[in-house]
């Protein structure tokens, strides 16, 4: 398969976007600008406060920004090129909203197309972050304004007049006499690079008249009628299907295989791989391929956590937990600490990947957030240039963090290479469960002292094992640095990471948090919020308590040490929308919370049923959230409604018990993530409307750390306990699968 032809029929259009240095000076603004005072104590602004990491990452791939793809065909499609992952987070209708909102053209004449990997454009085909929609909004206006400007010339041309005098609209140009050239008819004059065209300026926000209104998705009847296009639905001649055996624990290599002649000659058994990761087996069929694997007889060697199991695990990472600086001599205090489990990303999508390896090129099909460094890799796997490896971005079904790997990608890669010609690699489902990447375990502890109605100071310490960030920031280099040893590259990496997302948004006093990291040979991976799910989760739950001892409201309390009014704007109207402080039935409860990050905030209000301790059910949830300037609010309600499933799940039931080295669970019907009957009845999710001036936030990461919070607040107060370890009902409630 070759990428798409351009020919002079078509209007392209490359643009280098204006500079945007003016980010770190607009948020250090931000934060320390006035605002009401709320507490007697107020807390200096935190590394995120000031830079967070959305904007180190837009600061990064500046010079690259503006290298977008954007063309105009004679028949009036409009293509855009998207240098980022459509994962199900709506991205591309997002930015089919833009395109069409600046060339004021229908939404329907807009395809969104998923870009190859392009290592010239550096840090600036990363999907993390929060950064798609933050980074792009200004470059994609631009671009879509420069091409507007060109169709504008053209007709001016054709027709004599002024430019000025030209107005567009519908997909078309339009004389003040009434005549009107539509695009496609422009194409061609558009594309003359002696046409003189005048500056090209974005709309203003006020004169938005698609951008901000709820929108439905643009791939919504392809993925619901199954016309959607994913990894292995694509068809490339003579691939054949492929699996891996994995070893009984993670990381174990093979040492030898006794059966191999017998395996190679079942049914329709067409190659075995030695990899790295196990044993490849190419068949005819994936039914094949699946059971020759499953006759495999392999010897393993040892992976690096055979030893690990929950306990120890537990053990190291309180082992690990440095120690609370401030002592509570005479002042009441709050004393916590939380445990927090693995947890799988589990897309409904598993790894897949499509490889057609020669001896002079390759050509690499699958869901990437990293295709840069994916590209790059690859290319020195295979002992071939860079420029003779083709990677194309296929849209996934979920990733949550996990594809900012390319596990499957380069498995079929050395899988094709080996066997000399195309494989359909896929990934089980207990292979993705089992020896998938996962979120690390962490242990908290947190200490709050406060003495007359203020909070004196909040101290959390965070012990992790360690989150793999070996991707780097999306390219070779920075994925490089981070493979040296231990305090150096990896380390580093963790660290930028939790100061630019980690941030209270309370004024507490003596406010601080640090992260410790704790290798264990568990293969990890960033999933959704990355540090903040668990550290602002269990920062809430202490809120919470500290609210309790201190006899305040949780939620007035909240009000009282929010540090702005665009943050205690949110937390009311949640509290309102969701009837804060209404009679509940014993063992029922409210619980609500608060999180900022990425310039956007959002407060989420939930009720709990906790009458059976064995079906705890959150029966309701109000989600407010505030992004500045909602590009798409039907999608940004998306966004929250993913991310409260999340927490439900991952604060209830879901998580991996790791036994001996490898996670007992294997499957949905094992690793409990919520199902329909576990969401709640009523959800309200309000998207606040935008703010003059302001750009657009993060919304990927917003959804999970309050609502961790709400939940586990509503169970407590509904309990009458203290939840200290997470997920609340863990116990293995199944026949875990063979090793």
């Amino acid at each position: 398969m070759t990428g798409q032809r351009h020919s002079r029929r078509t209007f392209l259009t490359h643009l280098v976007a204006a500079p945007t240095l003016a980010v770190a000076t607009r948020a250090v603004a931000d934060a320390l600008g006035p605002q009401q005072a709320h507490a007697v104590i107020p807390t200096l602004p935190a590394p995120a406060d000031l830079v967070d990491l959305g904007d180190l990452f837009i600061l990064a791939g500046a010079p690259t920004a503006g290298m977008l793809v954007l063309t105009v065909e004679t028949d009036g499609t409009i293509r855009f090129r998207l240098p980022r992952e459509e994962v199900g987070q709506g991205l591309t209708t997002a930015v089919a909203m833009l395109v069409a909102e600046e060339l004021d053209a229908p939404l329907h004449d807009v395809r969104v197309e998923l870009d190859d990997a392009r290592p010239e454009l550096l840090f600036n085909q990363l999907t993390g972050s929060s950064n798609a929609i933050r980074s792009l909004y200004g470059p994609v206006r631009h671009t879509a304004a420069a091409v507007r400007a060109r169709l504008v010339a053209a007709a001016a041309a054709r027709w004599k007049l002024s430019p000025a005098g030209l107005t567009t609209a519908d997909g078309a140009v339009r004389a003040p006499d009434g005549r009107t050239a539509d695009y496609g008819s422009l194409a061609e004059a558009a594309a003359d690079p002696g046409l003189i065209v005048l500056g090209a300026t974005p709309k203003p926000e006020s004169k938005h008249t698609l951008v901000g209104r709820p929108t439905s998705r643009v791939d919504a009847r392809a993925m619901v009628t199954g016309q959607q296009e994913y990894t292995l639905d694509l068809d490339v001649p003579g691939a054949k299907p492929c699996v891996v055996r994995r070893p009984p624990t993670l990381g174990g290599t093979v040492k030898s295989i006794a059966n191999a002649a017998a395996v190679r000659a079942m049914p329709g058994v067409l190659d075995l791989v030695t990899l790295p990761t196990g044993v490849a087996v190419v068949a005819e069929t994936f039914g094949q391929a699946l059971d020759a694997r499953a006759a495999l007889q392999i010897g393993w060697g040892p992976g690096p956590a055979d030893h690990l199991s929950d306990a120890e695990i537990r053990a190291k990472l309180r082992a690990a937990t440095p120690p609370l600086l401030v002592p509570p001599l005479l002042t009441p205090y709050v004393d916590a600490e939380f445990d927090f489990a693995f947890v799988s990303h589990a897309p409904l999508e598993t790894n897949c990947a499509v490889a057609d390896v020669r001896e002079d090129r390759a050509e690499i099909w699958s869901g990437l957030k990293s295709p840069i460094v994916a590209r790059q890799t690859i290319a020195a796997e295979l002992g071939l240039p860079v420029g003779r490896v083709t990677v194309r971005v296929v849209q996934a079904g979920g990733s949550f963090g996990r594809r900012l790997f390319f596990d499957a990608a380069l498995e079929a890669a050395q899988v094709s290479k080996a066997c000399r010609r195309p494989v359909r690699l896929m990934w089980t489902r207990v292979d993705d469960t089992r020896h998938g990447r996962m979120r690390p375990a962490t242990h908290h502890r947190i200490r709050a002292t406060f003495a007359l109605g203020e909070v004196l100071s909040f101290e959390h310490r965070v012990a992790a094992a360690e989150t793999d960030f070996r991707h780097g920031l999306g390219e070779i280099i920075t994925a490089t640095a981070a493979k040296l040893p231990l305090g150096i590259g990896n380390a580093t990496l963790a660290q930028t990471l939790f100061l630019t997302t980690v941030k209270s948004p309370y004024h507490f006093g003596l406010t601080t948090q640090a992260l410790t990291e704790v290798p264990t040979g568990i293969p990890t991976g960033s999933w959704r919020s990355v540090y903040s799910a668990n550290t602002r989760g269990a920062e809430e739950i202490v809120v919470d308590e500290l609210a309790r001892r201190m006899n305040k409201d949780p939620y007035r309390f909240r009000r009282t040490f929010l540090k702005t009014d665009a943050q205690r704007a949110v937390l009311d109207r949640a509290a309102a929308e969701g009837d804060w402080g209404r009679d509940m039935e014993p063992g029922c409860a409210q619980g609500i919370a608060f999180h900022e990050e990425y310039k956007a905030r959002t407060a989420c209000l939930v009720e709990i049923d906790a009458r059976d301790r064995k079906r705890v059910r959150v029966t309701k949830a109000v989600v407010v959230v505030d992004v500045g300037r909602p590009i798409n609010p039907r999608g940004l309600e998306a966004q929250m409604l993913g991310g409260l499933t999340d927490a439900i799940s991952t604060t209830l039931r879901a998580g991996l018990h790791i036994d001996k080295g490898l996670p007992l669970e294997g499957s949905y019907s094992q690793f409990h993530w919520a199902r329909q009957q576990d969401s709640p009845r009523e959800v309200k999710v309000v998207v606040l409307p935008a703010t003059p001036g302001a750009e657009p936030g993060g919304a990927g990461e917003l959804g999970v750390p309050a609502a961790v919070g709400a939940i586990a607040n509503a169970y407590a107060r509904a309990t009458g306990t203290r939840p200290r370890s997470f997920p609340l009902d863990f116990d293995v409630d199944f026949t875990p699968y063979p090793r």
